[in-house]
């Protein structure tokens, strides 16, 4: 049966997911790119630029470990780029070039129609205008057992949170204070919600927290 994960999202200690005035030079938001310096080095993320070298260690490990056993994405139309309204055409394809590091379907979440994109190495990004529940019933066909990874941004994993559609949620919390920006905990009762069950790990570069229910 598919798990509903989030894995690798990385916060800061003040809780935001991103900064503020994202853009095609600074997609993350002022300061958001700093929050992501824990996983920059590390081995698997070097591998996914073509490159050889990189750290081992605990948080390449959790790294690793994001990849596994995922046979559908769902994120948000602020990961997949910075086109806003209506698709004007289908040139943007997302920021990974053109052998993106899913290599499964993807659903895209978005209020407009738009065919579906393949890329290579077997990632199919499909438009999901029909909101969560239904992007998600079209996710677990597609992994057909497998899990499932909610990505970003900030507010794609706050909507699935408060459905209490997410099984596991990882977070990293990176040593750095954004101030301002798109705040993940901002009005959602976790505990409320039934996500009671906590691990803690401690990374290289960031402490990594393991959220579940019982």
């Amino acid at each position: 049966m598919s798990s509903i994960k989030v894995m690798n999202f990385t916060i800061s200690l003040d809780g935001f997911g991103a900064g503020t005035d994202q853009s095609m030079k600074v997609p993350l938001g002022t300061g958001g790119e700093e929050l992501h310096e824990w996983m920059f080095p590390t081995k698997r993320f070097r591998a996914m630029s073509g490159k050889d070298d990189g750290t081992e260690g605990i948080d390449n490990d959790f790294v690793e470990k994001a990849f596994e056993n995922v046979g559908a994405w769902i994120m948000g139309r602020n990961m997949f780029g910075p086109v806003r309204g209506t698709w004007p055409d289908d040139n943007w394809k997302g920021w990974w070039g053109e052998n993106p590091p899913y290599h499964v379907p993807v659903f895209v979440l978005t209020h407009y129609e738009r065919k579906p994109v393949t890329m290579k190495g077997g990632t199919i990004f499909h438009f999901a205008n029909d909101g969560i529940e239904a992007t998600l019933e079209e996710a677990k066909k597609a992994a057909n057992g497998k899990d499932i990874r909610i990505g970003g941004g900030v507010s794609t994993i706050r909507q699935f949170l408060q459905g209490g559609y997410i099984d596991e949620l990882h977070l990293a919390v990176s040593p750095v204070f954004l101030g301002s920006g798109e705040h993940l905990f901002s009005g959602i009762d976790m505990v409320g919600l039934g996500y009671n069950k906590i691990q803690r790990t401690e990374g290289e570069r960031a402490t990594h927290f393991i959220i579940g229910k019982d």
